[in-house]
């Protein structure tokens, strides 16, 4: 039988998994002036339910890009596809940063639908990875580990 967590246990889990990012564009809960929402990354009004699978972290501006999308025309090919799953793909296949890591750049499809309908490098979210680039604060320590 699977245990039921809370609201809050849930919100625990979700940040302690994504390290404090938002699993989208990475920027940093410690270093954002939003807070930070749990989203359901198929959202309940196309089925997504509350679980663990289901729940990514964002900051407010994916959030709010991505609100009920879970597809995007990739504006290479123009065709509908769907939006980058934290749960289900692994962020290094579909994106990667630009020479100077200021800039999200879509590998795939996905990614670059992603790219575009998340708008992953909104102006401030670029200016904040700069200032946070000169004090070796980005990208983020969890990546640089993993890789």
């Amino acid at each position: 039988m699977t245990k039921r967590l809370s609201r809050a246990a849930l919100r625990r889990l979700v940040i302690a998994r994504a390290h404090g990012c938002c699993e989208y564009c990475l920027s940093q809960m410690n270093y954002s002036s939003h807070s930070f929402a749990v989203e359901h990354i198929t959202p309940r009004k196309r089925g997504g339910q509350t679980v663990e699978n289901n729940l990514a972290l964002a900051c407010q501006g994916c959030n709010e890009h991505k609100h009920t999308k879970v597809k995007a025309p990739d504006p290479l090919t123009g065709k509908l596809v769907p939006l980058f799953h934290p749960r289900r793909h692994q962020w290094a296949e579909h994106f990667t940063w630009s020479a100077d890591d200021l800039e999200i750049l879509g590998l795939t499809p996905t990614g670059r639908a992603t790219v575009a309908a998340l708008q992953l490098n909104r102006t401030e979210v670029v200016n904040l990875r700069r200032i946070l680039s000169a004090f070796d604060e980005h990208p983020p320590a969890h990546l640089l580990i993993s890789e």
